[in-house]
C-alpha cells in the first residue's frame, strides 16, 4: 500500500489557512534603504488579526488556542488546533522583543511565526524583492502614502499567480493610474 496516499488521506484540509492572502491581511515594513537612499526596500508580513481570523474560520474559535512563553530576549508561541477527529496538533515558533512595543510586538511576531508553521502566509517567503522609489522630499523611514495602493495590487497579483519578476520597483507615477 502506498504510504504517501495514507498520509495524504490523514491530512486535514487547510483551505482557509492556505487561501491566498488579501491586502488587508498583509502589512509591509521598511527593511532598509538603498545605499544612495533613493529607494526603500520593503518586506511583507501577515497581520496578527489575519492569524486570529483565519484560525477562527478554519477551526472554529473554540478549537484552537495559543500559549505564550517568555524566553531570554523574546517569546515562544505555541498554537494548538483540534482537528475534526479530536486530535490536537501543536506548532511552536518564536520571536525577539521588537523595538516598538517590545512585549506586544514580540508576542505578536511569535504568534505570526507559529501560524506560518501551519502554512498561513508561507507564500510571503516567495514574494519578489520590492523597492519603493523615493522623491527628494520623502522620508526614508516610512512607506509613502501613495505606495500603499500599489502594494495592495501586488498582494492581489501574487494571489492570482501574476507576479512575473524577481524585483518590483514602485514609483509614485504608477499610483496615479
Amino acid at each position: 500500500m502506498n504510504t504517501a496516499l495514507i498520509a495524504a488521506d490523514r491530512s486535514p484540509k487547510l483551505d482557509i489557512l492556505l487561501a491566498p492572502l488579501k491586502p488587508n491581511e498583509v502589512e509591509w515594513r521598511v527593511a532598509s534603504t538603498t545605499k544612495d537612499n533613493s529607494k526603500l526596500i520593503v518586506v511583507p508580513y501577515i497581520t496578527n488579526r489575519c492569524v486570529m481570523q483565519r484560525f477562527d474560520e478554519q477551526f472554529g474559535w473554540d478549537r484552537w488556542r495559543n500559549e505564550i512563553r517568555e524566553v531570554d530576549g523574546g517569546f515562544l508561541c505555541t498554537i494548538t488546533v483540534v482537528l475534526d477527529g479530536g486530535e490536537a496538533i501543536s506548532k511552536t515558533d518564536g520571536a525577539n522583543r521588537t523595538d516598538i512595543e517590545p512585549v506586544k510586538g514580540g508576542i505578536s511576531d511569535a504568534m505570526k511565526r507559529a501560524a506560518v508553521q501551519f502554512g498561513l502566509g508561507r507564500e510571503l517567503y516567495d514574494y519578489p524583492k520590492v523597492m519603493i522609489e523615493l522623491s527628494a522630499s520623502q522620508n526614508g523611514k516610512f512607506i509613502p502614502d501613495w505606495a500603499h495602493q500599489l502594494l495592495d495590487r501586488l498582494v492581489i497579483a501574487a494571489g492570482e499567480g501574476r507576479l512575473d519578476r524577481d524585483v518590483y520597483v514602485l514609483k509614485e507615477s504608477q499610483a496615479r493610474k
